[in-house]
């Protein structure tokens, strides 16, 4: 989900997939804005015909689109794509997904996290400065968190945290020469599900695992934990994820679990799950 002409390309991620999800049995339930430029004009939003290449391999140079066959319509960049004039191409190797109607991206497993707009990420704490929190996400360059970047947040009300605190956070700025910025509140100023992370358990994935997981619908590995296990889970993009529940057991096997499904199919992922539990009873 990276940079379009003039660095104006951003990212979205669907408001199904910012959240933290809580799962209870038997009751499973687990943004880019980029307008398509070329000459520094904005074209009208209208639905693009797919890309021949959705769903298939691509690697970097790859030409998805041709917007010359794409007159007065605009559509969303995410990550591994850029525009380069008249064409949209990959910037690294995956697979071309499309999100309806005019978002595509590459979808690719790595572990190296480039930060992009709209983005939702775990980040710790690692330094407290007057104006900020100092944010590890995993990034080429640590982020930093305003103070008053939490809702209702005030000079006489800066919550204090200590190096090393789990914080869920939206990225509101980023590109190749900035420090990225992180919020704590959503586009209307509300906390919704940001914020510092208690308790639980944090392990790193790749960022393939990370979409996997925020996919719609649920991924069958969430989907067969929620249905006998009770447990919150947070996932980052940037290849982080917590997870808590009421008991160690629960949270180890939720994590063992999430972890071994990345290269399972979902039939795959279902009968490790079952697997996982029955060792458990």
């Amino acid at each position: 989900m990276e940079r379009g002409l003039c660095g104006t390309c951003t990212r979205e991620i669907p408001p199904s997939n910012r959240t933290t999800r809580r799962f209870v049995p038997g009751a499973g339930t687990a943004r880019s804005t980029a307008p398509a430029r070329c000459s520094h004009r904005a074209m009208e939003s209208r639905k693009p015909p797919p890309s021949a290449l959705v769903d298939n391999h691509v690697v970097p140079g790859d030409v998805v689109l041709d917007l010359t066959e794409m007159t007065n319509q605009t559509i969303k960049l995410g990550a591994g794509l850029r525009q380069d004039c008249d064409t949209i191409q990959a910037t690294s190797a995956g697979r071309l997904r499309l999100s309806k109607p005019n978002k595509y991206w590459v979808e690719s497993s790595q572990k190296r996290y480039i930060p992009s707009v709209e983005d939702t990420v775990l980040g710790v704490v690692v330094d407290t400065k007057p104006d900020n929190f100092l944010v590890d996400i995993k990034g080429p360059n640590l982020a930093f968190l305003p103070v008053l970047a939490f809702e209702g947040g005030t000079r006489r009300n800066i919550p204090k945290f200590e190096i090393g605190t789990l914080i869920y956070a939206r990225v509101v700025k980023a590109n190749s020469i900035m420090n990225p910025e992180l919020s704590c509140m959503d586009a209307t100023g509300k906390a919704a599900e940001f914020g510092q992370l208690k308790d639980g358990y944090m392990f790193d994935t790749s960022t393939g695992l990370s979409r996997m997981l925020l996919s719609s619908p649920t991924c069958p590995v969430l989907e067969a934990l929620g249905k006998k296990l009770s447990f919150e889970i947070a996932v980052g993009l940037n290849g982080r994820v917590w997870v808590n529940a009421p008991s160690p057991s629960n949270v180890i096997v939720v994590s063992n679990a999430i972890i071994k499904s990345e290269s399972l199919s979902g039939i795959g992922q279902r009968s490790m799950v079952e697997s996982l539990l029955e060792r458990l009873s």
